[in-house]
């Protein structure tokens, strides 16, 4: 030590001192507690990991569920509606072509249909797509149906109509793909503009860094980033977009966490799968999966080059170079992808030259997006009886709904146009802060499902749906449970009710708990003896609260209930007048199973639901099919309400042009509070409710307030012709009657066609009750009935032949 010079002594002194404290840092108490926190520190960046390993996995499994319409559906020997079907093209972004059809594209002939059918990806199945050829006979109907290869289809079915999504915490709409399944070409542009060292680093770049960093210096601003696609990745799973140093700290040490834990492959495929890149009103696009379907209505693997190098370029801001918006910016940032990719090997000169001059084809941005949100809730809560909220948000669930898109939308615009015009023609219907509202529910009768649904004038107002949750008096819509009570076989009476059974049209007291009850007629008016098809028809109370208090309450609840109706009915004579509250899907429904012949299927929005792999899961409890009541039996009260659209109530149904076969009933509660109208065809099931949400009075009958938004959605749904026509089930007879005695018609006194069950046709004839004057005014009521029936028809027929010359007919808002 003598021998070194001062500076090298007192380097060797620091050295032997240092080498003392790590001595006695090593023993004793010091190092236990070192080694205690090494190892702290080493447990808590595994737990770390594993922490961040385990979220990863559920943020990459989770998906939300969505929502498609009834697809459609063509079928050989089918007679299509050419306009829904152009309709429903045009609607999931199908461009119309006259020349070669290709894929998203589609030519509709005289004679043959060819339809480029996109490929499609729903809940893990894929559908690939190709062009079909539809050829039709002379009368419209299918013939054959070859796809691209010419062999032969017993159908198609055309791409689901995407109505709704139920989402989680966060509104991502992304469509998983596996990487496999992602072209070479796209998986190449991503690495090239965003991370050319992915498969180098270990989670942070540092060579990409300083180069960021040399190149921002030197234009004066931000023009590049840092990030790998790791860092990109846990940014966009688990963190907030905020440009902090934190938050950037956070961004690193998840990377390098998932780099640990995860190969490079699987953070890849996921990099590819929740990559932010544009926006879909309020849901963002996630993934290259989901937008290769919304820029270019392919499939992720049937990306070309040129569209690969866009989805890439997008990354950047897909807000600067969104496609739609701003497609010469969009182009200009493709053909810099593709040059980056040639310069680096990825692309010969000749493939870069054919892809940059193809021009930017996007997919054509599909019409008004459907968006039927009451409709929407109901499905929701329907599922919500059979999957939790976890699976319902995330679990990537597939559900094929009932709603059928062209009738929600005739249900929507049936609504607003029937309130605007009352509140244009009554000016008391028009309040501040308390606007008029409407319900409309479409079912179809023979399934159960629910076709179309509004529960109310603007979802966006108010979102109580009032076609489900509200309960209003039904008034006269419930008198045809009261009918079919009477007229069912089950009714023990020892003279049968038939149609042609007369019921007392004069004043009625009964006592009850609460006091008098003394109902009276719409007119306040009494016509004396009446049929029940008569005071069906013409809604006449009177006779249905004597005809209630004949079969009971009890037995009248006991059909309500058969007819799927829930509600509490309270046991009381006004009970046949409808003064209990029930809901108009309620209403609707059980008009339902008159419609499908007394066969009642409960009111359902689900189809199929499909997991995350296709998998269909097992149906929904809906309700097994059940026969309440004899087709026999629902076809004497079907009669009498095809009645009350040509000679009562619902005749008004005809001066708006629907001129097609409908049975259908009108109700009106006491203090005109509520209007409904409810009516069916062999194919559809409609009820409308108009009212006020406090109960205000809105001073019109059902038959002037909601027969029009009725009148105007059958129209549009089955046209002014309609649809089928009921048929005459076995088991009912027709005999013809003595209107004023419902006896059977003789010789000697005059009869009216009247339909019975088989067994009660009266036996005794009309001769011997012979009553002159009572035959003479019925008569003259009748004929004058005909006669008005008989102009009516002539002149909607002339209105129509003027239609078709090209006259233009002004339909006023009163049917009158």
């Amino acid at each position: 030590d003598s021998l070194k010079t001062p500076r090298a002594r007192e380097t060797t002194t620091s050295v032997r001192r240092t080498l003392r404290f790590i001595r006695r840092q090593l023993t004793g108490r010091r190092f236990v507690l070192h080694l205690a926190v090494t190892a702290t520190l080493l447990a808590s960046y595994a737990l770390f990991e594993r922490r961040v390993a385990s979220s990863f996995e559920a943020a990459t499994a989770a998906l939300p569920t969505r929502i498609y319409a009834r697809p459609l559906i063509l079928q050989n020997g089918e007679r299509p509606d050419r306009e829904r079907v152009d309709a429903h093209l045009r609607r999931t972004g199908y461009r119309r072509v006259r020349g070669q059809v290709g894929s998203g594209e589609y030519r509709l002939g005289s004679s043959e249909w060819r339809i480029g059918r996109h490929p499609m990806r729903i809940a893990g199945v894929r559908d690939p797509g190709g062009v079909v050829r539809v050829r039709l006979d002379r009368r419209g109907r299918i013939r054959t149906i070859r796809n691209a290869e010419g062999s032969e289809l017993p159908g198609v079915v055309l791409e689901p109509e995407l109505i709704g999504t139920l989402w989680g915490e966060t509104r991502r709409d992304r469509v998983p793909v596996r990487l496999e399944e992602i072209p070479d070409h796209l998986v190449q542009a991503v690495l090239t503009v965003e991370d050319r060292r992915f498969f180098d680093h270990g989670g942070v770049d540092l060579r990409r860094i300083a180069g960021a960093m040399v190149a921002n210096v030197r234009a004066r601003r931000i023009t590049q980033g840092g990030s790998t696609l790791t860092q990109q990745l846990a940014r966009t799973l688990f963190l907030s977009p905020d440009r902090t140093l934190f938050r950037k700290l956070r961004e690193t040490a998840i990377a390098f966490a998932l780099e640990r834990r995860v190969s490079k492959e699987r953070l890849l495929e996921a990099y590819l799968n929740h990559i932010y890149l544009g926006q879909n009103g309020a849901a963002a696009i996630h993934g290259v999966g989901r937008a290769a379907q919304f820029y270019f209505g392919h499939d992720v693997s049937d990306l070309s080059v040129e569209e690969s190098a866009l989805l890439a370029g997008v990354i950047r801001g897909p807000s600067l170079y969104a496609p739609f918006r701003n497609p010469t910016t969009a182009k200009a940032r493709r053909d810099l992808v593709l040059a980056m990719m040639h310069e680096r090997g990825e692309l010969g000169a000749r493939t870069l030259e054919q892809a940059t001059d193809q021009p930017l084809e996007l997919r054509e941005r599909s019409s008004a997006r459907l968006s039927p949100r009451y409709y929407l809730d109901y499905l929701a809560a329907e599922l919500r009886d059979s999957f939790t909220a976890s699976e319902l948000e995330s679990g990537g669930l597939a559900v094929i709904a009932s709603l059928e898109p062209s009738l929600q939308r005739a249900a929507e615009d049936a609504v607003r146009r029937g309130l605007d015009a009352l509140e244009r023609q009554f000016a008391h219907l028009s309040r501040d802060g308390q606007p008029l509202q409407a319900a409309l529910v479409a079912l179809d009768p023979s399934s159960g499902e629910v076709l179309a649904m509004v529960g109310g004038r603007s979802y966006g107002s108010s979102q109580f749906n009032r076609a489900s949750l509200a309960r209003r008096q039904p008034g006269s819509v419930f008198k045809p449970v009261v009918a079919l009570t009477a007229l069912s076989r089950a009714v023990e009476h020892r003279d049968p009710f038939t149609l042609a059974s007369t019921l007392e049209d004069v004043p009625l007291s009964v006592e009850t708990r609460q006091g008098l009850w003394t109902p009276s007629n719409y007119d306040g008016e009494f016509y004396g003896d009446l049929s029940l098809r008569e005071a069906l028809e013409g809604s006449r109370n009177v006779p249905f609260a004597r005809l209630g208090l004949e079969v009971g309450p009890e037995r009248i609840i006991e059909t309500a209930r058969a007819l799927g109706i829930t509600s509490y009915l309270a046991p009381v004579p006004s009970l046949a007048l409808g003064a209990s509250e029930v809901s108009l899907l309620e209403m609707t429904g059980a008009y339902g199973v008159l419609a499908a012949e007394g066969l009642r299927i409960p009111p359902h929005s689900v189809r199929a639901v499909l997991d995350s792999e296709g998998r269909r899961l097992e149906d929904l409890e809906t309700g097994a099919p059940e026969l309440v009541f004899s087709p026999a039996e629902t076809y004497l009260v079907t009669s009498a309400l095809l009645g009350a659209v040509e000679r009562g109530t619902g005749r008004g149904v005809r001066a708006y042009g629907y001129d097609g076969p409908v049975a259908a009933k009108s109700g009106t509660t006491n203090g005109y509070r509520d209007a409904w109208f409810v009516g069916y065809t062999p194919e559809l099931t409609v009820g409308v409710w108009v009212g006020f949400d406090d109960g205000g009075r809105i001073g019109l009958p059902g038959s002037r307030a909601a027969l029009p938004v009725f009148a105007g959605f059958l129209r549009t749904a089955l046209g002014p012709e309609g649809g089928a026509d009921f048929q005459v089930p076995s088991g009912v007879e027709l005999v013809h009657v003595d209107p004023a005695t419902g006896l059977r018609a003789g010789w000697g006194c005059y009869g009216e066609p009247e339909f019975f069950l088989a067994g009660t046709i009266p036996e005794e004839g009309c001769g011997d009750r012979w009553d002159t004057r009572r035959w003479w005014d019925r008569r003259v009521r009748v004929e004058s009935d005909r006669l008005g029936q008989e102009a009516a028809r002539w002149l909607r027929s002339r209105l129509r032949e003027l239609e078709r010359e090209g006259v233009k007919i002004l339909r006023g808002d009163n049917p009158r």
